[in-house]
């Protein structure tokens, strides 16, 4: 499991998170939810090593080091130019010392010309370039940074099936998304940041009081003033 607890982060004066805590669980998939600048994807950074000197303890509960068998895909993956799709993949596999593997399987399914510069690719396309990286390498825990981003409705579609069957197999998956409906078919829970905070944890009985209670704790002076309008 992995255990985010009391997380404090701060670039000089200005907090960014206040005292977080959630769990990943492996065979789960945990959303994060909250506006622009509420702290998800610190959080992730934090979570994964990509941010120093924050407060708190983030740690794999079997004492394993996290990023050996937790895979990222931040919310825009940097592809190095002149460098093919098939090339990346390859890259990603020898940087962790994993044996080269047959991407063709996977590629059926996300439908990628390999051969290509991933820099002439689609904003959806490297996402899924991205995506599958992490496929490929069989990950006990996946880090997913706003995934349905850019992706069209057939991709959308396929990328949730995907990930609730991975969780079916076991893998512990956290994830943002600015698209409410896909966290709510898909997440076993959801945790709701608002201005750096824990607001509430929502298991999936919950789901149906989310959008509401979101709407009220974003937007509730707005609420009044369209109640003048309309």
């Amino acid at each position: 499991m992995l255990e985010i607890t009391n997380l404090r982060k701060a670039y000089g004066p200005h907090v960014v998170l206040h005292d977080v805590s959630l769990t990943l669980r492996p065979g789960t998939i945990h959303g994060l939810v909250g506006a622009n600048g509420a702290g998800k994807t610190t959080l992730l950074n934090c979570l994964y090593g990509l941010e120093a000197e924050f407060g708190g303890t983030v740690r794999d509960t079997t004492g394993r080091p996290l990023r050996d068998h937790t895979g990222l895909l931040p919310y825009e993956p940097y592809f190095y130019p002149r460098l093919t799709g098939r090339e990346y993949l390859e890259f990603c596999l020898q940087a962790r010392r994993r044996p080269l593997t047959d991407f063709a399987a996977w590629n059926r399914l996300l439908e990628l010309p390999l051969d290509q510069y991933a820099e002439e690719y689609s904003a959806g396309m490297r996402k899924k370039l991205a995506l599958l990286a992490l496929l490929v390498q069989n990950f006990d825990y996946l880090i997913l940074d706003e995934p349905f981003n850019g992706l069209d409705l057939e991709a959308n579609l396929l990328l949730k099936e995907i990930l609730r069957r991975l969780r079916d197999r076991g893998t512990g998956i956290l994830l943002t998304s600015h698209i409410l409906g896909a966290l709510t078919e898909t997440a076993d829970e959801i945790t709701v940041l608002v201005g750096g905070r824990v607001q509430r944890h929502y298991p999936a009985a919950d789901f149906g009081r989310l959008e509401k209670d979101l709407l009220d704790s974003l937007h509730r002076e707005k609420l009044g003033l369209l109640d003048e309008l309309v």
